[in-house]
């Protein structure tokens, strides 16, 4: 199964395995998930689910969303991804309701995605930890990335160097956290590590793609 999740990051603590090592965990809160569309590959041509979440008024959402949304009997939410399946098999009932905490198990590997600290215009030296330039009198590059030209031939700066500008605000994958708890009395999934983004930023949860999912049957 590849359905994922949606989720607010709370934030990171850290739990306790049986041996009493610590563990860093991110807390994610993965509450109102719901169903908004099953596509079949009879109908749409390739097996998926639309996930929604976080409720969002129907006077905030657009016109075309909010016919989306009635169309599929489904309540507005703010956020909407599509997670794809091998098979319409494996394809979720509409009603359920919506994934829970269900769909990940501790132990399993997931990959989260979410959007990065934004840190504005910075640096080399911030951005990329350049090591410095000289720091004593006389010296008139202290910070400064130092030459970038490549000579007179081909007489001009290439390609991807590594310049002053905005750091942060990317979309950024982190592959292959284990899931080290589940809650659904809170709702929450704790994942070993950090993940990107800051309190309170959506991130979304899929099983992870260079690592396959415990079986469930064989448990």
């Amino acid at each position: 199964m590849s359905i994922g999740l949606l989720g607010k990051k709370v934030g990171m603590t850290r739990v306790f395995d049986e041996t009493g090592d610590a563990i860093p965990v991110t807390v994610i809160d993965v509450s109102d998930n719901i169903y908004v569309q099953v596509k079949t590959t009879e109908k749409d041509g390739y097996s998926a689910v639309q996930v929604g979440y976080q409720p969002q008024k129907d006077v905030r959402v657009n016109l075309p969303r909010r016919g989306h949304f009635k169309k599929w009997n489904a309540d507005a939410k703010r956020f909407v991804r599509e997670f794809r399946a091998d098979t319409d098999e494996e394809l979720p009932n509409p009603e359920d309701g919506g994934p829970g905490t269900d769909v990940f198990q501790a132990g399993q590997f997931v990959d989260v995605i979410g959007t990065s600290k934004g840190k504005g215009f910075q640096g080399v030296y911030k951005k990329f930890g350049f090591g410095g330039l000289p720091s004593s009198h006389g010296s008139m590059m202290h910070r400064r990335p130092g030459g970038i030209g490549a000579g007179s031939t081909p007489g001009r700066v290439w390609k991807n160097a590594k310049m002053p500008g905005r750091e942060g605000g990317d979309k950024i994958t982190v592959q292959n956290l284990k899931v080290v708890q589940t809650r659904p009395e809170d709702n929450v999934v704790l994942v070993s590590g950090a993940v990107p983004g800051a309190k309170g930023n959506l991130v979304i949860i899929r099983p992870a793609k260079k690592k396959s999912a415990p079986d469930k049957k064989a448990e």
